[in-house]
């Protein structure tokens, strides 16, 4: 079934926020802090330094009404983007299929940027990054697992 979720960017405080938001609402993780040294390396990928490995890498807590949140911690560096207050706030689309998310894809991107285009992930999902015409940055995540095409 698919769903809309917030994502959310923090300048290395990821896990002190979603420990507040735990408590504040009482609700447990649907997906437990995962750590940046967890991740497999990628080619080209520059080597991560140990305080950066043990960022957050991603995090999912249930909030009010099924509502999900999910965070980051920004990483900046060449390539990988910068933590900016009033921009790090993303929409998150899980729709249920591939076609479905490359449509929304092209449809949101055009006339904006395709900062990352479609493209299967490590962590089992079809999943795009882009920015739309009116500067809302958008997060397109189809997993494998309920997409009946793959």
């Amino acid at each position: 079934m698919s769903r809309v979720s917030t994502y959310l960017n923090y300048p290395g405080t990821t896990e002190a926020a979603f420990a507040l938001y735990k408590q504040v609402f009482g609700t447990d993780y649907e997906v437990p802090p995962v750590r940046f040294g967890s991740m497999p390396a990628q080619p080209g990928q520059p080597e991560m330094s140990a305080a950066d490995q043990q960022k957050i890498l991603h995090v999912a807590l249930p909030i009010l009404g099924g509502h999900v949140i999910m965070g980051t911690d920004v990483i900046e560096g060449p390539g990988c983007g910068k933590y900016e207050p009033g921009n790090h706030i993303t929409l998150n689309l899980e729709p249920d299929s591939r076609a479905e998310a490359d449509r929304l894809y092209a449809a949101l991107s055009e006339g904006g940027s395709a900062d990352a285009p479609m493209a299967d992930m490590f962590w089992g999902a079809y999943w795009g990054v882009l920015v739309d015409r009116f500067g809302l940055r958008w997060m397109i995540n189809v997993d494998h697992a309920k997409d009946p095409a793959k």
